[in-house]
């Protein structure tokens, strides 16, 4: 056997093992949901093929009295659910480029705060949602004690709400546990990386120019990390999509009023709570176009702006 021919042998029987994990659990498992749903299945009975029925009850609107009244409403408040937690997205980039600045000087102690920074992205998200759980209590959580604590010091009258029984303040504290959660996390990683890899010698020619800090942060530190705010970006976006779920379950249970569940815990209520498995298929379906709609257009214009170095 030829060297050349045992090279190429040898790539492929390294390439197999993620393959074959590629294959069995990521290729085949997106056939069988694509398939399932075309079909109606609650477990106990055998599938039955109903055609793109699921689809239509999904996105299909029908007329009621003279008004146009969507097929399912539930799915489409879920989605404005979804959107609406999607909103903090900009204060999470923004947030984890200042806490990346912040660690990015050489102070003493810099690995220690890196770290305390880091520490809820490696900590167990059920033990965050129930630590927060306790915080955002309306009786004796922390966060209500002390805005008890202020108001009395400073004699106002100011009373905490109902952070987790409120439908607003519900959707609020999930999206507060979920900036304290992102903004110190994987994303303030990237951006450390990112201005740890600009060249010194930009910052140097800038100040001989007589440059003040916002025109080098303008002009060199943005632009060069401009890449990897565009990756960031548009990995929230699809996490975005895909989120909501944990936080929601423990802290809320979706509630109140269904004012927390976004499209993944609706997915997870058909699936497991009615045991719609077709149905819930079809919901992961019309979320993956949605998410590639989104991806797509933040990848025509956001791209743009992006300046490669």
């Amino acid at each position: 056997m030829k060297a050349r021919t045992k090279e190429t042998v040898t790539a492929y029987l390294f390439l197999l093992p993620n393959f074959l994990g590629f294959l069995i659990f990521t290729s085949l498992p997106v056939i069988f949901s694509l398939l399932l749903s075309f079909f109606q299945w609650d477990f106990l009975n055998p599938p039955r093929f109903i055609g793109l029925s699921n689809f239509v009850k999904l996105l299909g609107f029908s007329f009621k009295n003279g008004y146009l009244f969507p097929n399912d409403p539930h799915f489409w408040y879920y989605v404005f659910n979804t959107l609406f937690l999607m909103l903090v997205i900009p204060l999470e980039i923004f947030g984890a480029l200042i806490v990346a600045l912040a660690l990015n000087q050489k102070i003493k102690g810099i690995v220690f705060y890196r770290t305390i920074f880091y520490l809820p992205t490696i900590c167990s998200g059920v033990a965050i949602a129930i630590m927060w759980r306790g915080i955002l209590n309306p009786d004796f959580g922390l966060l209500n004690t002390l805005l008890e604590k202020v108001s009395s010091f400073f004699h106002l009258d100011l009373q905490g709400p109902n952070w987790l029984s409120h439908p607003f303040w519900a959707r609020i504290s999930m999206m507060l546990v979920g900036l304290w959660t992102i903004i110190g996390g994987n994303n303030c990683l990237l951006f450390l990386a990112a201005l740890q890899s600009i060249p010194r010698d930009l910052y140097e020619a800038a100040e001989i120019d007589g440059a003040n800090c916002w025109q080098k942060f303008w002009k060199i530190t943005w632009p060069m990390i401009s890449p990897t705010t565009f990756f960031i970006a548009i990995m929230s976006i699809i996490g975005g999509f895909q989120g909501g779920f944990m936080l929601a379950y423990i802290m809320t249970g979706g509630g109140p009023g269904g004012a927390t569940t976004t499209i993944e815990y609706y997915i997870f209520n058909n699936l497991y709570t009615f045991q719609k498995a077709g149905y819930a298929a079809s919901i992961a379906w019309v979320l993956f176009i949605i998410i590639f709609f989104f991806t797509r257009i933040s990848w025509k214009y956001g791209g743009k702006l992006v300046e490669y170095h």
